[in-house]
């Protein structure tokens, strides 16, 4: 053999063994997600608020239904006039508290989707860093979709970012 030759040929040898050094792995995102304990706070405070603001919503309904079965009891001494200005302003009434809930349930939803919206970008910041620390060339994600239809065992590594990351967290 020459000497080009040779050369040539270790080099191969080098992409070649540099091609199969490539570290990779995958996480589910969706336990990943889960059973991230920063996410389960959060889920659990809005489900708080959730339930204190639809408390408020439902006193609100029932003080309103109130009126409204008072109303029903006098209508037979008032005048149609009285009645139809009555049925005016309650149902003035139905409709602001009917806005009221829906910005209030809204405002709720977007300021929860802010939050969560973050923590997967954390969670995303955090994976491609302990990627990088653990020498990973691609650390795939896997759904319910499964993006990842085969994998050798012991490249699901999910369980150990999941452990690193409540880590990070405490």
């Amino acid at each position: 053999m020459n000497m080009k030759k040779i050369i040539l040929f270790v080099f191969g040898a080098v992409v070649l063994s540099s091609c199969n050094q490539e570290k990779t792995a995958y996480v589910n995102n969706t336990k990943l997600i889960q059973d991230f304990k920063e996410m389960k706070s959060t889920e659990a405070r809005f489900t708080k608020k959730s339930d204190k603001l639809k408390k408020e919503l439902d006193s609100v309904a029932m003080q309103f239904q109130k009126e409204v079965q008072a109303y029903q009891e006098q209508s037979t001494s008032m005048s149609a006039a009285e009645k139809q200005e009555k049925e005016s302003m309650l149902m003035q009434k139905q409709q602001q508290l009917q806005r009221q809930q829906q910005m209030q349930s809204n405002q709720l939803r977007e300021e929860s989707d802010v939050v969560i919206d973050s923590l997967i970008t954390n969670v995303k910041d955090f994976v491609a860093d302990y990627g990088e620390k653990n020498g990973y060339t691609y650390i795939f994600g896997s759904n319910e979709s499964a993006n990842i239809m085969f994998a050798k065992e012991g490249k699901d590594i999910t369980e150990e970012v999941l452990k690193a990351l409540n880590e990070s967290v405490k």
